[in-house]
């Protein structure tokens, strides 16, 4: 499916859902673009200086250009296989940022012996937006270890080091019937610079009534 990112304007405002036209008058912050999607129904402000990666799999996709590892991304579920009427049908912020941190713990499952992996929710709230939807924004964190030696007999000849750590922030939302994702991460050492601008893009998601909800094979929790 191919999306735009729409300018400001009378134009734009009309290709946007018919309940949230208001808020297309509102400019991003200094420093920040907005990227609309009139098809699937969502809206971001991220960092201007960020990269769009086109063909990434996801609905849409930028990063850091000075730390590949920071990046954000919009997965959409298929109003088919899901239909959300609430984000709070993934049930409390709590559970919700679980399912969340065990999909995560899926992607990046390993076949390699001797990794392990640690994982925390750090923080799972509800915030209401200003178009008057609830969301949910959560925070997780997980740690990969592995052994040098995948082949040593005890575990004392499989010592671990950390591999990778890293801190992923979700926002949820939901409408047309689907569930959207705007999925924050950066390397946990990294994660405090990054916080400003993380609450600014998740501030500003947004979701709203498509005028042509797409159908797509994607994501459920």
């Amino acid at each position: 499916m191919t999306t735009t990112t729409l300018a400001l304007g009378l134009g734009h405002v009309l290709a946007l859902g018919r309940g949230d036209r208001a808020w297309a008058f509102e400019r991003p912050r200094a420093g920040y673009a907005r990227y609309v999607d009139a098809i699937d129904g969502y809206r971001v402000d991220r960092p201007s200086d960020w990269i769009e990666v086109k063909g990434s799999g996801n609905d849409v996709f930028f990063r850091d250009p000075r730390e590949v590892e920071t990046n954000a991304f919009v997965e959409v579920s298929s109003p088919t296989s899901s239909g959300y009427g609430s984000v709070r049908d993934l049930g409390t912020p709590e559970e919700a940022a679980e399912k969340v941190l065990d999909r995560y713990l899926g992607e990046l499952m390993s076949t390699r012996l001797g990794v392990r992996r640690e994982k925390e929710v750090v923080r799972a709230r509800e915030v209401t937006g200003k178009d008057g939807k609830a969301y949910y924004d959560v925070e997780v964190r997980i740690s990969s270890y592995s052994a040098r030696n995948q082949y040593g007999l005890t575990a004392e000849d499989r010592p671990q080091s950390l591999e990778w750590d890293r801190t992923l922030r979700a926002a949820l939302g939901t409408e047309n019937g689907k569930l959207y994702e705007l999925r924050l991460q950066s390397p946990t050492e990294s994660y405090a610079r990054n916080t400003e601008r993380f609450d600014e893009m998740v501030d500003s998601f947004r979701v709203f009534e498509a005028d042509t909800p797409s159908v797509r094979s994607g994501f459920g929790l």
